[in-house]
């Protein structure tokens, strides 16, 4: 197995390119999705959150409002630290159980959007950073998600530095181009996961 980590600014594409590499055979494991998943109604991890930011974190139905809590902790580093200490190791805990199950022989795709500002490199075969500049990552932020500039502003300036995320890649996937020239690059890239995959497995025996 090669467990690959893959991460990016918010805006930079990250989705795109998962999407890439499951369609060339990747298993993916999205921490995202697995965040919301244990913060469902019902979740132990939801009741925490409502414990530490109070009822007003809810929505009318009783689910996580997304938008209200991100809105409280991304002006706030401590509350952003308080929902890490709650979210973080319940995702791990449910990723380690999604990568048990994967085969042997799976080039396993762990898409991080946090990867950097928690030192997660070191738990990675390969790290992938999607890569695009602060520009372009504003303006997707604000034309296709509908953020206003300034929740968009502070959502970036809560990452890690684009230089940061550069200095723990052992591959950068430029995302300023078209989705040809991103098409043809993720391919490369496959390539070359699966080559270092091959050359990881045991010979079989004589």
């Amino acid at each position: 197995m090669l467990k690959v980590g893959l991460t990016g600014g918010i805006g930079a594409g990250k989705s795109e390119v998962s999407r890439l590499l499951v369609e060339r055979g990747a298993v993916l494991i999205d921490a995202d999705r697995i965040a919301r998943e244990v913060v469902a109604p019902g979740t132990p991890g939801l009741a925490a959150v409502v414990a530490a930011f109070g009822e007003q974190v809810l929505a009318a139905d009783g689910s996580l409002d997304r938008p209200k809590l991100g809105s409280i902790v991304f002006a706030d580093a401590a509350k952003l630290s308080t929902l890490n200490s709650i979210v973080h190791p319940l995702v791990g805990a449910r990723s380690r159980e999604l990568e048990a199950a994967a085969a042997e022989d799976a080039v396993v795709v762990h898409d991080v959007p946090l990867l950097t500002e928690n030192g997660l490199a070191s738990l990675y075969d390969v790290v992938i950073v999607v890569d695009a500049s602060p520009e372009t990552q504003l303006d997707r932020l604000v034309r296709l998600r509908g953020m206003s500039e300034e929740d968009a502003r502070a959502r970036m300036a809560a990452q890690a530095t684009r230089e940061q995320r550069r200095e723990i890649a052992d591959v950068v996937i430029d995302n300023d181009v078209p989705l040809e020239d991103l098409e043809r690059r993720v391919s490369e890239v496959w390539a070359e996961l699966e080559r270092r995959s091959q050359a990881s497995r045991p010979s079989p025996p004589e």
